[in-house]
């Protein structure tokens, strides 16, 4: 059974006109403080984080030889660069960076496009170090964490709205077991490398449970997969 609009505050679908027009103005309140707390949850959810990622082989290995090294692959990891605040080493990854980007930045290396856009963009990014070893570090926007692990990264991760990303497989391990990483971004490529060395070779205390957010197909075959931690 339908109820007819009619006028002169009477009755409008079942309620009063004054009625539906409180009712109107409650909604359309309640949707905007809706919006808002979306607006907020999503700037939650994306500032100060740590995000992990490595290009992987189908049976774990992270040396980086094993990899699909072309154009979209140098675009996908310089967009999370470009979506990051920061980028975070160990020295020995830190090591390997600076020996040879450098140079494609300043154009000392043959390269093409895709590889000196990353260069470029890397040059002009901080890069945070850790290392117990060494204390110079000269490229570029090159900065040390030093001390406690802990402290250091979570300062780093406070001071970044935008986020960190974490591109060293042993120090996410260490950072893993501090329970400080957020999320991971692995680009896992077509390939069987049968060695190592592999994702967390060294273990866990206990088994990380993730939630995917997305799953997108490269050309290559490599799929780059993106999860949170399941808190």
């Amino acid at each position: 059974m339908s109820i007819a609009p009619k006028q002169n505050g009477l009755p409008i679908n079942g309620l009063q006109s004054t009625q539906g027009e409180h009712l109107a103005n409650w909604a359309r309140a309640l949707g905007a403080r809706r919006r808002a707390a979306r607006r907020v949850s999503r700037t939650e959810d994306t500032t100060g984080l740590l995000t992990f990622s490595i290009n992987v082989t189908l049976d774990g290995c992270v040396d980086h030889q094993e990899g699909i090294a072309d154009d979209e692959t140098h675009a996908f990891f310089t967009r999370l660069m470009d979506e990051g605040g920061a980028m975070l080493w160990g020295r020995v990854t830190y090591e390997m960076m600076e020996s040879y980007w450098p140079a494609v930045a300043r154009g000392d290396e043959e390269a093409p496009p895709a590889m000196r856009e990353w260069a470029v963009k890397l040059e002009a990014k901080p890069k945070y170090v850790v290392s117990s070893t060494r204390k110079d570090f000269p490229w570029t926007n090159s900065h040390h964490i030093a001390g406690d692990l802990r402290t250091g990264v979570q300062k780093l991760k406070d001071a970044t709205p935008a986020g960190v990303l974490l591109g060293s497989g042993k120090l996410a391990t260490e950072l893993d077991r501090l329970d400080l990483i957020d999320e991971y971004k692995f680009l896992v490529h077509p390939r069987i490398a049968g060695h190592g060395p592999t994702l967390y070779q060294s273990g866990l205390p206990s088994t990380r449970r993730l939630e995917l957010t997305s799953a997108k197909p490269l050309r290559s075959g490599a799929v780059a997969m993106h999860y949170r931690r399941a808190r």
